[in-house]
């Protein structure tokens, strides 16, 4: 890539490269992106590397083109009430970006209090659809903010179920349970190891291995030489800021 696209590119697009990897060649599924940087990354895909992505309009419908992040879609394929996105969930097509308040180095989710369940100090969301998300489609986690108050050693409860915690249950547990990529605006990780640990997959440009580990709360595993999150083409960067993304609300969701 060049020069010029290196200097250009700002932390939150490199955000957006990384997500939108999360649904490279998906084929049909359901992309269903939680969060502003991972809506834009769904888009993204939809319009280069993943063109049979199905998307919504957030609401009940499947929509056959691809608005602006924030803008009306003007068609229209399908209807999907909340019964059929369940039945899709179920059947393992729908591929889940969600955010996480706590994660741990399985990939433990939490969403729904900080603190003990008896006298949490702060009530959150609730688990919501993520145990069922976890345990019957691919599931990745778009986190804007990468410290030590979300990745943490344990998280206060599973919300989101990791490798361990789905070891643990079984093979009811396991059988379906697919966790691909974790993206933070600090880097790109994954679970490609042994054990099935949180791993160092690529560093955002401009980021090093010590800022990483400063704001982790737990050891990672580290390739002896961590790569570089790729760089957007020219052709993605038009796309992202003039066509999905043009009233740049990637850049409210991550400071450059």
């Amino acid at each position: 890539m060049t020069s010029t696209t290196e200097r250009t590119a700002t932390r939150a697009e490199y955000c957006v490269i990384a997500c939108a990897e999360a649904w490279r060649d998906a084929g049909e599924i359901l992309a269903s992106p939680m969060g502003t940087v991972p809506a834009v990354a769904a888009r993204l895909a939809k319009l280069t590397f993943s063109p049979d992505l199905l998307l919504t309009d957030g609401e009940a419908l499947l929509i056959g083109d691809v608005p602006a992040v924030g803008a009306a879609s003007a068609v229209t394929e399908g209807w999907l009430p909340y019964r059929r996105h369940l039945t899709m969930v179920m059947g393992g097509r729908r591929h889940v970006m969600m955010g996480a308040s706590q994660i741990d180095r399985f990939g433990n989710q939490n969403i729904s209090c900080i603190g003990d369940w008896e006298r949490p100090k702060r009530q959150l969301l609730g688990v919501r659809g993520a145990p069922v998300n976890t345990l019957n489609n691919p599931v990745s986690y778009w986190i804007p903010r990468h410290s030590t108050r979300v990745f943490v050693a344990k998280v206060d409860m599973i919300s989101g179920v990791g490798h361990d915690s789905a070891a643990a249950a079984g093979p009811s547990a396991t059988r379906f349970h697919d966790l691909r990529r974790v993206v933070s605006d600090l880097g790109v990780f994954d679970f490609a190891t042994p054990d099935h640990a949180m791993r160092l997959a690529s560093l955002h440009p401009g980021v090093t291995v010590d800022q990483v580990r400063e704001a982790t709360g737990f050891e990672l595993y580290l390739p002896d030489d961590v790569p570089v999150t790729r760089e957007p083409t020219a052709e993605e960067l038009r796309l992202i800021r003039d066509v999905v993304d043009p009233n740049g609300l990637r850049d409210r969701e991550v400071r450059a």
